[in-house]
């Protein structure tokens, strides 16, 4: 007994054609288009039930959000420069490594203060997984740092 059938149907997945875009967009663009998609109704519902003052500031802060968005979509991604984005880089190796370290520095103070009956060695075994996450953090800082302190200068032009 043959049960396979012997009519075999063209796939409707064989003649599919996707559409192709028509304009591409900026990324900066489209966060803008979504922020504000988001934030207008959000603005327009809480405004009549917020104080008049409240409700004022929320207005004004929707305004200047849609003027900042204006200039950032004014920023041409491609032609910014690796060399310009250095100091980016550093500030967030640095606030990696800082708040990696301010948050030791806090656990610490926490555990001293709140809990002086434990010894150090019982202090990192309940605390290991804090530490283990703050440290990390650090650590991370510390990658970034070094990875920019390797990348090559640009050469100079005489």
């Amino acid at each position: 007994m043959d049960f396979e059938s012997k009519a075999k149907a063209p796939t409707a997945t064989e003649n599919i054609k996707f559409a192709q875009p028509t304009t591409t967009r900026k990324p900066l663009e489209l966060l803008r288009n979504t922020e504000a998609l988001l934030r207008h109704p959000t603005v327009a519902t809480l405004a009549p039930i917020l104080p008049p003052k409240l409700s004022n500031r929320l207005q004004t802060t929707s305004s200047l959000a849609d003027e900042s968005f204006k200039q950032l979509v004014e920023i041409d991604l491609d032609n910014i420069s690796d060399f310009e984005l250095r100091p980016a880089r550093i500030c967030a190796g640095l606030s990696f490594t800082g708040f990696g370290a301010l948050t030791i520095l806090v656990l610490l103070l926490y555990l001293n203060t709140l809990h002086p009956e434990l010894n150090t060695v019982e202090q990192i075994r309940q605390y290991w997984y804090q530490y283990a996450w703050f440290v990390s953090l650090g650590i991370a800082g510390m990658f970034i740092l070094g990875r920019e302190a390797m990348r090559p200068l640009p050469k100079r032009r005489k």
